[in-house]
């Protein structure tokens, strides 16, 4: 495992996951994997629509039908700008305290929120086990399960599991208890296919859906009902993306971040400082609309630094 591509991981080795976590998820996020990253996650919470009560409440605020481009803007930017600037930091707080200002308003198990959290674990390491120019290793798995350990907590999600194995169990018991056919989840589904596909020419909006439903692993298709796929759309899309691994493989290491603002699929706002402010993002209640579009019962505001100091 020698050559300059293999340098940052040596860096990373080098850094204690349990202390350094923000660190080495930086690392694998904006220098090792930003596109596999950002694939992987937008996987990640693509697969929590198939869990009816999180597709259900996301079809009820029409945030994923109706805006699907600014929610996925918002929540790449408030999620990345954590990545990116460190819990601690002004942007990082503001960041998270956005979005569990968005949370409360709605009624969200912790159950579902735990759920949600271990896609974002578990997910991005299985794609880079099929799709990466390498895996991530077992140091960078324990960095990753500690950095979203602590998003959890500063969102105010109970009991999180507390290694990469136990989010992988917790993942898969829930998806195996909860996945069914929810008719306004596979609204979102596709509502979501839709988005995909307008970012890149139209005609090629048929190909680029039955590629993004051929990476669907069996349970998630069931649960949304699509068709089973080609056999060779499956063997075709799969191939291309281990052969931009290789290819990858033999690229020098990244000198310079790549962060989700700098994604091009990002489209609702025109640039970076000016184009939006981290406070500015996300859903907020609709001017002489008392309550929310989605009920809630009481989900109690996180501790810490995410607690909003005006609520």
């Amino acid at each position: 495992m020698g050559g300059k591509r293999y340098d940052r991981l040596k860096e990373i080795q080098r850094l204690d996951p349990e202390r350094d976590f923000l660190a080495i998820y930086r690392l694998i996020a904006a220098y090792e994997f930003p596109w596999d990253h950002t694939r992987a996650l937008e996987l990640a919470l693509y697969r929590t629509y198939a869990v009816p009560s999180i597709g259900r409440l996301l079809a009820g605020t029409a945030e994923m039908t109706d805006r699907s481009q600014k929610r996925y803007d918002d929540t790449s930017l408030l999620l990345d700008a954590v990545v990116e600037h460190g819990f601690d930091s002004e942007e990082g707080r503001t960041a998270v305290r956005r979005i569990n200002r968005m949370h409360r308003g709605y009624d969200i198990s912790d159950d579902d929120m735990r759920y949600v959290l271990c896609t974002f674990v578990v997910t991005p390491a299985r794609w880079l086990d099929s799709f990466g120019w390498r895996p991530l290793t077992e140091h960078e798995r324990r960095a990753t399960a500690n950095y979203y350990r602590t998003l959890g907590k500063h969102m105010g999600i109970k009991e999180i599991p507390r290694t990469y194995e136990e989010f992988e169990d917790l993942l898969d018991s829930y998806e195996a208890a909860h996945f069914a056919w929810d008719e306004r989840s596979r609204q979102v589904s596709d509502a979501t296919l839709a988005l995909m596909a307008s970012w890149y020419p139209r005609p090629l909006a048929p190909l680029l859906r039955a590629a993004t439903v051929s990476l669907l692993d069996e349970p998630l298709r069931r649960a949304f009902r699509y068709p089973r796929p080609h056999p060779a759309v499956g063997a075709l899309v799969h191939g291309l993306l281990r052969l931009r691994a290789r290819a990858v493989r033999l690229l020098p290491p990244r000198r310079r971040p790549h962060h989700a603002r700098q994604n091009p699929e990002i489209r609702s706002y025109p640039g970076y400082p000016s184009g939006y402010r981290l406070e500015d993002l996300g859903t907020f209640p609709t001017p002489g609309l008392r309550g929310c579009p989605v009920p809630r019962h009481g989900r109690p505001a996180p501790d810490g630094i995410a607690a909003d100091p005006v609520d």
